[in-house]
């Protein structure tokens, strides 16, 4: 996939001034969340994940630790649901632009694919339709479903007699109402989510999947123990206390990341730019409406080796590279208004 073959870590942090590719909120540390891992024992742990844990992801939202899986991060779960539930003869129906482990897998299986460009169309499922994966917040554009689309999408999915994945991985940093869980509507909906985006802690890979039908539940936990058998004591440790702890943060995350966005927003508005104004999330996808200098592969090289800026070009979501994928949660607010400005430098190839 080439959003992970291009990945900042592979092209190397310390040629990256300022990155504005990556899709979570910056890196937290263990000292930056006043953790110090107790003396654990190192066993093979509860398959399904830790009791705490799973009973810390359901909250109040009237499901049940037993209605959790915990995984590798989202990417683990995707996987998981993909591989166990799809095979050549399948359909599944896919919005897009989506992240890459969404579009990749199926083509992997071999599976039949359609893609929805960021709207739903009934016809587009058909008799053999198994999955119809949305993101929500979608990444990278930020939009956010209404609470009439995300039934409608639960009551036509459940009349057509496929699964509905929903990839919730940014629920817990929004700019308005908060949907609830798809997983709560419905015993054909999944809910996938982790700790990675807006938490800051992709480096524990705790990721998971909820669904109510016990029957698919069981099917995901064997095919999780025949990938990993079970997950890490120590990150699970790691996600109980973030979790615990997460109402003394997430408001003042929220808040950071809604001063971000405004500078984001102005910073377009005076730009050759098309955009949707997100709703959650910490990652944009604008559209260049203006031909760069020298056209776009000529702009990304500038950008990247000029100015030393990087940001997530469209190709990564499969879609053409007038498209970026812009993250403001993970750099600094100096960084972040850097890159900004190297882009508007670069698209104008000023200072050559």
């Amino acid at each position: 996939m080439p959003i992970e073959i291009e990945s900042p870590e592979e092209y190397g942090y310390d040629k990256i001034k300022n990155n504005l590719s990556e899709s979570s909120i910056a890196d937290q540390t263990l000292e930056s969340l006043n953790l110090k891992i107790p003396n654990l024992t190192l066993l093979y742990s509860e398959h399904r994940g830790s009791n705490r844990l799973r009973e810390l992801i359901v909250g109040d939202s009237g499901l049940t630790k037993d209605d959790v899986l915990i995984t590798t991060g989202a990417a683990g779960a995707l996987f998981i649901i993909a591989t166990s539930q799809l095979n050549h003869n399948d359909h599944i129906v896919v919005v897009r632009p989506n992240y890459a482990t969404n579009l990749e897998t199926p083509k992997a299986i071999g599976c039949e694919i359609s893609y929805i460009d960021l709207s739903f169309d009934s016809d587009a499922i058909k008799v053999n339709t198994k999955i119809v994966s949305v993101s929500c917040p979608h990444n990278p554009t930020g939009t956010v479903m209404s609470r009439n689309t995300l039934d409608r999408l639960v009551s036509l999915t459940k009349e057509k007699g496929c699964l509905l994945l929903v990839d919730e991985t940014y629920r817990d940093v929004h700019y308005g109402t908060q949907l609830p869980m798809a997983a709560s509507l419905g015993d054909h909906a999944l809910t996938v989510s982790s700790l990675s985006k807006s938490y800051g802690v992709p480096g524990i890979r705790i990721g998971w999947v909820i669904t109510r039908n016990k029957e698919l539940q069981t099917v995901l936990l064997a095919t999780k123990e025949q990938m990993s058998i079970s997950g890490s004591v120590i990150d699970e440790w790691i996600a109980e206390e973030i979790l615990s702890r997460k109402e003394s943060f997430l408001p003042s995350t929220t808040a950071e990341m809604t001063t971000r966005l405004e500078m984001v927003s102005k910073w377009i508005e005076k730009e050759d730019m098309l955009w949707i104004r997100p709703a959650g999330g910490v990652v944009r996808f604008p559209r260049i409406t203006k031909d760069p200098v020298g056209g776009t592969a000529a702009f990304y090289e500038r950008l990247l080796k000029q100015y030393e800026t990087y940001v997530g070009p469209g190709h990564w979501f499969e879609m053409p590279d007038t498209y970026f994928r812009l993250g403001f949660g993970w750099p600094t607010r100096a960084e972040l208004q850097a890159g900004m400005e190297a882009i508007s430098r670069a698209l104008r190839a000023e200072g050559i």
